[in-house]
């Protein structure tokens, strides 16, 4: 009976701890933008420069704004270029463009449930991909031996036209945007399902959004959630 009662006590315990750990690791940020403006957004600070051959970028958003109508997800822009572009298009299709004309995808469009999506490319086949709460699109070729250049800024919520202004409110993000990591590399379709699925993965070393540091304008609140 004692030992019965001593192995009790340590499943009531082994239980809490590991509950008290998932839960504090499954504890995000989430960046809500309420309404259409030409001033509210976040400035992401990166761990390294953005001098890529290649990269991962993952996130979690969620958008109620349907129809014809443009909305930006992710911009990274240089004083020149838009060097790193990810958008919902007019028609709903998905896109990321790399420094001039893009690569759009016929995938399932977003809506007020969250989706999670993530954007591969390649520079050294051009091989590029969008993978949908897990699911990989078709492959495209595009921008073969592009190189993504450093020393931009990196902004959600807003196309900045200029280097951080220039800003129309009719392409501007609202909704929810979460969980967003980077990586340099192109991770393997089962490492993107298992960030999907919030499985133990290598944290990003451009964007890590467990620690991540950013700036933030005009009306986005930030919520604590946990997955």
């Amino acid at each position: 009976m004692v030992c019965s009662n001593k192995l009790r006590l340590w499943i009531v315990v082994f239980l809490t701890v590991a509950c008290t750990v998932w839960a504090g690791e499954v504890t995000i940020k989430n960046l809500v933008f309420p309404n259409e403006s030409d001033n509210s957004y976040v400035e992401l600070v990166p761990e390294i420069p953005l001098n890529l051959k290649a990269f991962t970028l993952c996130m979690r958003v969620a958008t109620e704004l349907q129809g014809k109508r443009e909305i930006i997800l992710f911009a990274y822009r240089t004083k020149d270029y838009d060097e790193l572009n990810v958008w919902r298009e007019l028609d709903g299709r998905l896109s990321f463009y790399l420094a001039g004309d893009g690569v759009l995808f016929q995938v399932p469009d977003l809506g007020g449930l969250e989706t999670h999506l993530c954007v591969i490319w390649d520079s050294s086949s051009g091989a590029s991909a969008l993978f949908v709460n897990g699911r990989r699109s078709l492959t495209k070729i595009y921008k073969q031996d592009h190189t993504i250049k450093p020393d931009g800024k990196v902004i959600l919520g807003q196309d900045p036209d200029s280097y951080l202004g220039d800003f129309e409110t009719n392409q501007s993000f609202v909704g929810s945007i979460s969980d967003v990591n980077m990586w340099d590399i192109v991770l393997s379709d089962g490492t993107i399902q298992d960030i999907y699925t919030e499985k133990r993965v290598p944290r990003g070393n451009i964007f890590d959004w467990q620690s991540i540091k950013f700036n933030i304008n005009g009306a986005v609140q930030v919520v604590d959630r946990d997955l």
